[in-house]
């Protein structure tokens, strides 16, 4: 199939919700994709009708895109000819509007929360559990379906924690994250609660930590998905850093496991992603780096074009077996980046 699309044309998609701040990392990663071809941009009633380059307030690091800047802007509803929906809404506007799309037959890959926990909605990432893809065909929605990525913070935590689980198994993990400002979007937090300050709160977000992953490591037992047996205890913090997440994790395993194993199998560790050589998959998912300092989101948040997890700081534990810190591109691995993963597994398993 992979050499198959090499030689046809890209698939079209569409951008919903492609004015907003993960929206435009959509355009900005999807740009030049080798499959994916944006055929359609889609925000609020306020934007359409209006060329984007004017209706967007555009904020990523690089310029926008010089074919996208004339492309009309639609209202986001069904009716376009493309197969594939990326979605950007935040989740007052998804769950209405992603429903909708799915059952007119599109294919809708989201970042947002809307269906992250439906009992036939993948939470995925491709990495950890492709084989949930399997729920698509138990779907509610018509003729189309909906996939989902994790929160941004979950991604990173869970790629960490995969291959732990697999070999040593997890009873118990306890989390605290500092958070980007990129994480609350544009304009997301105000400067005089950013600057020379921490915010020990994000609305919703320990919760969808502490639940999240149970579904990501559980299975699907060709009817629903059972979640893994896990308890994780979340604590959230906002911090002025500008794109990158970090996250402080401690562990207790269900085999006794040494420093030198747990760093092998996260240096080890591959996936069907790798295997097939996904255009947006990293080579190496995880990297760990021995240096007592690292990772640091302003060095290592754009490794492997910000689709690898760094990890570094293994320690033993006073409370459970281990502790050490892990570090996520949260606009692009936790969100934009993640969803276009999703879309190109989805692709290779020839499920639309």
């Amino acid at each position: 199939m992979i050499e198959t699309l090499r030689q046809k044309k890209k698939i079209p998609v569409a951008v919903l919700g492609a004015t907003g701040s993960v929206g435009q990392k959509f355009i900005q990663l999807l740009d030049r994709h080798p499959w994916f071809e944006i055929a359609v941009l889609a925000a609020s009633e306020r934007s359409a009708g209006r060329p984007y380059g004017e209706a967007v307030n555009w904020v990523q690091e690089s310029p926008m895109p010089g074919n996208i800047a004339n492309m009309k802007v639609f209202a986001s509803e069904p009716g376009f000819d493309v197969p594939l929906v990326f979605s950007a809404l935040d989740a007052a506007a998804a769950t209405g509007i992603e429903k909708a799309f799915a059952r007119e037959g599109y294919m809708v890959i989201s970042n947002a929360r809307s269906y992250r926990q439906h009992p036939n909605v993948p939470l995925m990432i491709p990495e950890v559990n492709s084989d949930h893809l399997a729920a698509l065909e138990h779907q509610p929605f018509g003729a189309g379906g909906i996939v989902t990525n994790p929160n941004c913070s979950t991604t990173g935590m869970v790629m960490a924690l995969k291959p732990l689980h697999d070999l040593f198994g997890l009873e118990q993990v306890h989390v605290v994250t500092l958070q980007a400002l990129s994480g609350a979007g544009y304009p997301g937090v105000s400067s005089l609660d950013a600057l020379d300050n921490v915010v020990p709160f994000i609305s919703g977000e320990e919760g969808k930590m502490e639940s999240e992953p149970k579904k990501l490591l559980g299975r699907w037992n060709g009817q629903n998905f059972v979640e893994e047996e896990l308890r994780i205890s979340a604590s959230c913090h906002r911090v002025p850093v500008l794109d990158g997440h970090m996250e402080s994790i401690s562990v207790k395993l269900k085999k006794k496991a040494t420093e030198k194993q747990i760093i092998e199998a996260w240096e080890s560790f591959r996936a069907l992603p790798q295997e097939l050589k996904l255009p947006t998959a990293p080579k190496q998912p995880l990297h760990y780096f021995s240096r007592e300092h690292f990772p640091q989101p302003r060095i290592h948040r754009n490794l492997e074009k910000g689709m690898a997890v760094s990890i570094g700081r293994l320690r033993p534990c006073s409370l459970f077996d281990f502790k050490f810190s892990v570090l996520v591109h949260n606009t692009i691995r936790g969100a934009a980046g993640g969803a276009i993963l999703n879309a190109e597994m989805l692709v290779a398993q020839k499920r639309f």
